[in-house]
C-alpha cells in the first residue's frame, strides 16, 4: 500500500470516528436540539453519489468510506425521527 492509500484510510478512521460519536450522542440523549431535518437527508443523497462515483473511479477508499457515510446517515435519520417522536406531546399528558 503506498502512502497515499494510508492517509486516505487515517482520514477515513479520523472521520467516520467522528461521525459515529456525534450519532451516539444524539441517540443517547434522545434530543434533536440543533439538528435540521435536512441533514441526514441530504446526507445520504450526496454519500449515495459519491458512493457511486467512487465505484466508477475505482477508488477502494472512497468507496468503503462513502458506504459508512451512507450507513451513517441513514441510522442518523432513523434516531432523529425517533427522538422527534418522543419529544411530541402526548395526549393526556
Amino acid at each position: 500500500m503506498e502512502a497515499a492509500d494510508w492517509i486516505g484510510w487515517a482520514s477515513s478512521a479520523v472521520l467516520l470516528a467522528t461521525l459515529a460519536r456525534q450519532a451516539y450522542t444524539q441517540w443517547r440523549e434522545r434530543s434533536t436540539q440543533g439538528v435540521s431535518r435536512w441533514l441526514f437527508r441530504g446526507q445520504v443523497a450526496a454519500s449515495t453519489g459519491f458512493l457511486v462515483y467512487s465505484y466508477l473511479v475505482d477508488n477502494a477508499v472512497f468507496v468503503f468510506t462513502n458506504a459508512a457515510l451512507l450507513l451513517t446517515a441513514v441510522v442518523g435519520q432513523l434516531t432523529y425521527r425517533r427522538n422527534t417522536r418522543e419529544q411530541k406531546p402526548r395526549d393526556g399528558a
